[in-house]
């Protein structure tokens, strides 16, 4: 066991980040990989029990931990993504979240062996997916926009309804086989609920009232919000166990659709604490297990149970709740089949053992153990079957990493031309129908709006492209694209083209401190990129091969040739930039903008003549 308390904090938080890099450079589900090392820290390897090494700081802890969770997941939440989808969202997080709480408590107490009471309010509980779970899976499978929107609108929403639900199901048990039959305990329950809710409405318009009036200066705007989302969650919470949730979630979904400016470099902001917190909480409940609950977990009648709730209880209850709505098929297939629990369900279901066993219910001793084991059981499953899963029902997006071209022109539409030679996905922006007109007539993907609009993220999905390269004719606004995409394509895989030789231009050293690489090892700008294609430089593909390598490519290419990107094997590509070397190895493909001379097709004939004899 670790004796610092401090190098426990240190270590928790290792893990937890160390997971995350580990899935994202092996592309394994996140919250599998973050559960295995919290269960290898913990109850396997002995190197720690959180729970007991910080005492009665780690439910506050975790409760804090998953209302700004929760808070940030709800900052998505804005009513015009739900457009044409909200009979089935509405469907699914009502009659959905019903029949899967009457499924669930069938299940628990002819399977799990539970008593009505006990599965009357687990059950209750186990209709919460999340967004601790949820958003992870979303961001690595990257699923068609209709299926994404609706596990994420559920995930968050139903999150506080089955830990509020769950409370509710207790008072009702309380009420029924207790001592006080008096109805006051659920009038209150139900006045605490409408608390919750106008309390986070309130908060929610109070600092969107106060962002956009200026009574909040720009550098305070992060720390007051988060430490409101902390005091409504408390403030609630105190009031009536596990409202609090519903006040956050209520604060968020307000302030998505108020839709203040401020907010979305704050959502930027509550993303990173949002991740760090699920890194580490995960680390934190999974390392808090005993070696006995793991045990109890291969009981036939837990794995009975988990058994029927993933292949019985959430497909039916999804099915027949999206009966007669849109949803194709393979999409109620889908939906019916991800359901992962998280934090929630295994924060919320301890502390119902503690006051079920209070109340004399002596099953309820094994409700650590089952929440467990529906949790790993359904993040492994669900983890790793997402992706095959989505591929099979034609609802993933998966395929080579594709390229958003900001600025229509004829450079552009050549770009496109040669990236959809090579099987890569492109798609061209721009506000003005005239500078599309060359990508419409030779038949590329385009969109005629504003990038940086707010409607963009409704109309045109983004998932398909990894990369974003901005190539209008104006220096400033192709930084400005760049910098304002940093958070969703990562500084690495923005590029915009070379600063204009303007005389009396002096901006030189913003390339370094904004915007994104420069395109290109040499460096060319709008205007010489275009006289280019205007004088008949055409793109050009090359093999690199063994007999052909990329020296001999480089001792043979043109000296006014631009070497533009490279396509290897495995799908992806790379832009060629000065500020960084690329790589280009055995079987990749070149792509460069060259010249039409007659010297550059000698050189093809000469080399197609020595790959011959090789």
């Amino acid at each position: 066991m670790i004796d610092s308390l401090l190098f426990e904090v240190m270590l928790v938080g290792a893990l937890g980040i160390g997971s995350q890099w580990i899935s994202w450079r092996f592309r394994l589900p996140a919250i599998v990989v973050m559960s295995i090392v919290g269960l290898l820290a913990g109850p396997v390897l002995g190197l720690m029990n959180p729970e007991q090494d910080f005492g009665e700081l780690y439910s506050p802890i975790i409760s804090l931990a998953v209302a700004v969770i929760l808070f940030e997941g709800s900052l998505n939440l804005d009513f015009k993504e739900v457009k044409g989808l909200g009979r089935p969202v509405f469907r699914v997080v009502t009659f959905g979240a019903f029949i899967s709480w009457i499924l669930g408590l069938l299940a628990a107490h002819y399977m799990a062996g539970l008593s009505w009471a006990v599965a009357f309010v687990i059950a209750a509980l186990f209709i919460v997916t999340g967004p601790t779970v949820i958003l992870p899976l979303l961001r690595q499978s990257k699923l068609k926009p209709r299926p994404a929107k609706i596990l994420k609108w559920e995930g968050i929403i139903v999150d506080p309804i089955g830990a509020l639900l769950a409370v509710f199901a207790f008072e009702i048990t309380e009420f029924i086989v207790g001592a006080n039959h008096s109805p006051t305990a659920l009038l209150s329950f139900f006045l605490a609920a409408i608390f919750a809710v106008m309390l986070g409405y309130a908060c929610g318009k109070g600092i969107g009232w106060m962002f956009e009036t200026g009574y909040v200066p720009e550098y305070l705007k992060s720390p007051v919000v988060l430490m409101v989302v902390i005091a409504c969650f408390t403030i609630a919470d105190e009031v009536t166990h596990e409202t609090g949730l519903l006040s956050v979630t209520a604060m968020g979904m307000t302030l998505a659709n108020m839709h203040i400016s401020s907010i979305a470099d704050m959502r930027h902001f509550k993303e990173s604490i949002s991740l760090v917190l699920t890194s580490t909480i995960f680390v934190l409940l999974t390392a808090s297990l005993t070696r006995d609950t793991l045990m109890q977990i291969f009981n036939i009648e837990i794995i009975g149970f988990v058994l029927l709730m993933l292949f019985i209880v959430r497909p039916l209850s999804i099915f027949l709740s999206t009966w007669g709505t849109d949803l194709s098929k393979s999409e109620k297939i889908l939906v019916g089949w991800i359901a992962p629990r998280g934090i929630v369900a295994l924060t919320v279901s301890g502390y119902f053992a503690s006051v079920l066993l209070d109340a004399g219910f002596e099953d309820a001793s094994i409700l650590t153990s089952l929440t467990f084991a529906l949790v790993f059981t359904t993040v492994v499953a669900h983890g790793f079957s997402i992706g095959w899963l989505s591929k099979k029902l034609g609802l993933s997006m998966e395929g080579p990493p594709g390229v958003l071209l900001v600025g229509g022109s004829r450079f552009t539409t050549k770009l496109a031309k040669a990236l959809q030679d090579v099987k890569v996905p492109v798609v061209i922006s721009d506000s003005s129908w005239e500078r599309l007109s060359t990508a419409r007539a030779e038949g590329v993907k385009s969109y005629h709006g504003e990038i940086l609009a707010e409607q963009t993220e409704y109309k045109l999905d983004m998932t398909p492209y990894e990369y974003m390269l901005a190539a209008t004719e104006f220096d400033s606004y192709n930084a400005l694209v760049c910098t304002t995409f940093v958070p969703e394509f990562g500084r690495n895989n923005l590029f915009q083209l070379s600063l204009s030789k303007r005389e009396g231009d002096k901006l030189e050293d913003l390339v370094h401190t904004i915007g994104g690489r420069v395109l290109s090892n040499v460096g060319a700008s709008w205007e010489e990129l275009n006289q280019m294609v205007e004088h008949g430089y055409v793109f050009r593909r090359t093999n690199i091969t063994e007999q052909y390598t990329y020296r001999d490519y480089l001792n043979n290419i043109d000296d006014q040739a631009i070497q533009i990107f490279v396509k290897k094997p495995s799908k992806k590509m790379e832009f060629f930039s000065g500020e960084v070397e690329t790589r280009v190895e055995q079987g990749d493909i070149v792509v460069s903008l060259t010249p039409p001379k007659k010297e550059f097709e000698k050189i093809q004939e000469k080399l197609e003549k020595q790959r011959k004899k090789g």
